[in-house]
């Protein structure tokens, strides 16, 4: 029991202070998406009997759950290959290889979307601080975090779990 509680208290400090901590507000991201506290309708709509079926479970628990896979763990964090990244579960295209940086925190870090519209980002006050979750405008799934702690010129770093994203 103890030593579960160690590992368990060990997993969340690294994930408040890998990506999952930064700054606490994204105005550029706010001012470039629809900032949103209710319940959305998006343009693909699934139920989550849909979802279970079409995931894996670590994708449906990060997309579906907004859960965040272990730092340094995911498929794309080092990936450096030409590209496009897309929404693991819609196929929406979110973010291009070009605007993917290596912030140190062991998530894939983008310093920009695709294109306008891509994504949503809207206040996220779990873990007992605020920062802006980012999420797909096509189907709504949980895809990370973004901070204003990113390179120039958008000062924006759009921190995203590898298991909502395909390459």
């Amino acid at each position: 029991m103890k030593r579960t509680f160690i590992l368990f208290a060990l997993g969340a400090l690294a994930l408040v202070t890998g990506c999952e901590a930064g700054p606490t507000n994204s105005t550029a991201a706010r001012n470039n998406s629809t900032d949103t506290n209710s319940t959305m309708k998006f343009p693909l709509q699934r139920t989550e009997t849909e979802w279970r079926k079409i995931l894996t479970p670590e994708q449906y628990h990060v997309l579906r759950e907004a859960g965040t896979e272990p730092a340094f763990t995911g498929k794309f964090w080092n990936t450096k290959e030409p590209g496009v990244y897309r929404c693991a579960a819609c196929g929406e295209i979110l973010f291009k290889s070009d605007d993917k940086f290596d912030s140190g925190c062991g998530w894939p870090s983008f310093s920009e979307i695709a294109a306008q519209g891509k994504v949503i980002a809207r206040d996220d006050s779990s873990l007992g601080m605020h920062r802006t979750e980012v999420l797909c405008a096509n189907c709504g799934s949980h895809l990370g975090h973004v901070f204003d702690d990113g390179p120039k010129p958008t000062g924006q770093r759009y921190c995203i779990n590898s298991a909502s994203i395909d390459f």
